[in-house]
């Protein structure tokens, strides 16, 4: 199994000299399994570069059909606005299942973050028009399923929306993304009647996410802010590297990515970020390798 990064950045697309260094894409993961089934995490602007990529070899003098699985996190704009230019949906005999979450909000299941988009108002295209047969999974929280020769589990994150953490696990091998997710908080005061059941929820929550993400080769985090940053965006629903690292530790990843990179912070500030909580934590990391994701690098497991 391998995967791919082809967009690593969060919340807004940020292209420009500043950022070329890590890339300016919004999240999108490409994962193949050992058979070279295509699954891919999140649909953020990183899915057209990645949809260049896939249909650069065409047969015939024409676009070759493909099947693609992509499983989206949550349904900010960030994480979906690169779907309706998958190019593979225009082309005839091209197959796209796409899996999510329920939408609480609306009601309907993961069909949504599509037909929002494919609104007239919005886009020009409408799903009748696509060349490609769309099928549509919604997911059962804590449910895995089987794509290909993977298994892929999701797990509930902590984020203002509902946000699916995956597993995808395939010959021996495991890799978890988290989406979007914050560290915990627990809103009550220590003296407040509520805090021990919340804290207790909060417990329990976690104790779900270890075990989805115990083990795994290859942990995927947003880290969208260093812990001066945090205190002032409590509640925005994205990780500090010192969270994500924390993480990796307890649950015994073999490698960490840092992802879901803050738009407004450049190549250099990025770097600097990351050298001063590395500094932080190296006398504690042991074996565990962390890194910073950009766009183009390609990891086997």
């Amino acid at each position: 199994m391998k995967f791919r990064f082809w967009g690593v950045r969060g919340s807004i697309p940020s292209p420009g000299p500043r950022t070329a260094r890590y890339g300016g894409n919004t999240t999108c993961i490409e994962v193949r399994t050992d058979d070279d089934t295509l699954i891919v995490l999140d649909g953020g602007t990183g899915l057209f570069p990645l949809a260049q990529h896939l249909l650069a070899q065409p047969r015939s003098g024409q676009a070759a059909p493909l099947e693609a699985n992509i499983f989206i996190t949550h349904s900010h704009w960030d994480h979906i606005h690169g779907l309706p230019f998958f190019t593979p949906l225009f082309i005839k005999g091209s197959r796209v299942r796409l899996h999510g979450a329920h939408d609480p909000v609306s009601g309907r299941g993961i069909e949504h973050v599509m037909g929002v988009q494919l609104q007239n108002s919005y886009f020009p295209v409408s799903e009748t028009q696509l060349g490609a047969t769309i099928e549509y999974r919604t997911l059962d929280i804590g449910v895995p399923v089987e794509v290909g020769d993977a298994v892929v589990g999701n797990v509930l994150m902590n984020h203002p929306v509902t946000n699916l953490g995956y597993r995808i696990a395939c010959g021996g091998r495991a890799l978890f993304f988290t989406g979007d997710h914050e560290p915990w908080h627990n809103p009550y005061a220590p003296d407040d009647a509520a805090f021990g059941a919340f804290e207790a929820h909060l417990a329990q929550r976690q104790h779900a996410i270890d075990a989805a993400m115990e083990g795994v080769d290859a942990l995927i985090v947003d880290c969208s802010y260093t812990r001066e940053e945090y205190p002032s965006r409590v509640g925005w629903g994205h990780g500090t590297f010192d969270a994500a690292i924390e993480m990796a530790l307890r649950v015994g990843a073999r490698a960490l990515y840092c992802t879901h990179h803050e738009p407004t912070r450049g190549g250099d500030e990025l770097e600097a970020a990351f050298a001063a909580v590395t500094a932080r934590w190296r006398e504690r990391l042991g074996a565990l390798q962390v890194q910073l994701a950009f766009e183009g690098l390609e990891v086997g497991l």
